[in-house]
């Protein structure tokens, strides 16, 4: 007998299962930290018990294990799960299982199996749906078959369900191959280019008559609410769960002498000659990449080989992870890595670094001890680290600069403060005054409060 323990499930967790028992199509974008994944698994156990079938979730690869595979062995645990990585994915999906786990860009090879690998199938779930938003990747194009997959009248999968609580970080236009996995154009349209120009306004940014940006128009959120508003469930995490508050601001670092030059060069003549590296920017959107590059202590040739600006960002950050309650988690971007490590070393922290070359077992691992308090610093790339984990022994969240990725900001600040937290949280992003990084700092806000209007239209 398969037990789902959902009796557990907290009150807005139930009423996500209502929902979800009564639409076969779930749109589900409650905030990070609020419990989607238990949901999910108990909505499959109660539907398998009654009526059989298999479930397929697709998920960012730091979450197969970390969080999926954990969350089954705890609340559904007689559920036989079978997790498909790239090295295990012949052997993993030949297997009879309950469940099926994989990875987002698993699609391209799961469309080429037999059309009898299928009949087993009732549920599909997409775990941070917005790898799928751009309807002309490889990999949107393939799960788009596999969603709409039928064998005759009857589809493979009779209940989907997305999960993403950033669904629209970059704009209106980013909802529409998400929702047309679900119902395949039925709310929307099955024409994105159609959906686009009803619900933005192009805006030339450039001599190129391809040059466009596409702007939401007023009243863009309210008129999608309106169409999809029956598909979807959302909790904001405040109206969930009671726990101490999270404070984010900002920390300014002041660029050295050496640093504010070369920066200056590049603002005003586009061009900067570092050692032996020289370096160009052609455009606009190059001269922002560069002048971010500067300000946060390296810059980046053609070649993707990067020369030293300045380390006295790097030597700040562990100054201020050293004085913080550990353990805590700090963001970095490439180039940073291994000169925060050597910082990080020389102060006498223990860390431990985690980005897209962790392995699943040292993911595992990492995330057991993080929870242990057997490491003093996370060293985390956002890409990786952002979603799924649950980082509750820490209190404090580095960003060693500002982002442009919404998705990254909004995910990754909410390791922390989740279920289980018992301290006050803080957010810390290290900000140069008077360079870019005010800019895009601010940029990101205004995002977050552009994709607030429709979420907040959704609140349950």
């Amino acid at each position: 007998m398969i037990k789902s323990r959902a009796e557990k499930a907290m009150k807005h967790q139930k009423i996500s299962l209502t929902h979800d028992a009564i639409h076969n199509e779930v749109f589900d974008m409650s905030d990070p930290g609020t419990g989607k994944t238990p949901v999910r698994i108990w909505a499959f156990a109660s539907r398998r018990r009654r009526f059989g079938g298999c479930l397929l979730v697709l998920a960012p690869r730091s979450l197969l294990r970390a969080t999926w595979v954990h969350d089954f062995t705890k609340f559904a645990p007689d559920l036989k799960v079978s997790v498909a990585t790239a090295s295990t994915r012949d052997k993993a999906l030949a297997i009879k299982a309950d469940v099926y786990i994989t990875n987002h860009d698993a699609v391209k090879h799961l469309i080429k199996m037999p059309k009898e690998w299928f009949e087993k199938f009732s549920d599909l779930v997409v775990d941070e749906s917005t790898a799928y938003k751009h309807h002309t990747s490889q990999r949107s194009r393939a799960i788009a078959k596999l969603a709409h997959m039928r064998f005759g009248a009857k589809p493979v999968f009779k209940h989907k369900a997305l999960l993403s609580a950033t669904p629209t970080s970059n704009g209106i236009c980013d909802i529409w191959h998400q929702v047309y996995l679900l119902d395949g154009g039925k709310a929307l349209g099955q024409n994105f280019f159609g959906f686009r120009n009803t619900v933005c306004t192009p805006t030339q940014v450039g001599r190129n008559a391809n040059a466009v940006h596409w702007r939401d128009k007023d009243g863009a959120e309210e008129a999608v609410f309106g169409l999809i508003n029956h598909m979807v469930i959302r909790h904001r995490f405040q109206d969930c769960v009671d726990i101490p508050t999270t404070h984010i601001y900002t920390v300014e670092y002041e660029l050295e002498e050496k640093q504010r030059k070369a920066y200056n060069t590049m603002q005003t003549q586009q061009l900067l000659l570092l050692s032996k590296t020289k370096v160009t920017a052609i455009h606009a959107a190059s001269v922002a990449t560069k002048l971010l590059q500067i300000s946060s202590g390296a810059v980046y040739d053609g070649t993707g080989k990067y020369v030293i600006v300045d380390k006295g960002r790097y030597e700040m950050l562990i100054e201020m992870a050293s004085v913080r309650k550990h353990p805590l988690v700090l963001f970095y971007w490439q180039h940073q890595r291994d000169l925060l490590a050597a910082e990080a070393k020389k102060a006498g922290l223990n860390f431990c670094i985690f980005d897209g070359n962790t392995t699943d077992f040292e993911r595992n691992q990492m995330v057991t001890n993080y929870q242990a308090n057997k490491y003093d610093l996370m060293l985390g790339h956002p890409q990786t680290v952002a979603h799924g984990l649950t980082l509750t022994e820490g209190t404090t969240i580095l960003w060693s600069g500002p982002t442009y990725n919404l998705e990254w900001w909004l995910q990754a600040n909410r390791r922390q403060a989740r279920i289980g937290q018992k301290y006050k949280t803080e957010v810390i992003t290290l900000i140069a005054p008077n360079t870019i990084e005010q800019q895009v700092y601010n940029i990101c806000a205004n995002k977050d409060a552009r994709m607030g209007n429709l979420l907040d239209l959704f609140q349950s």
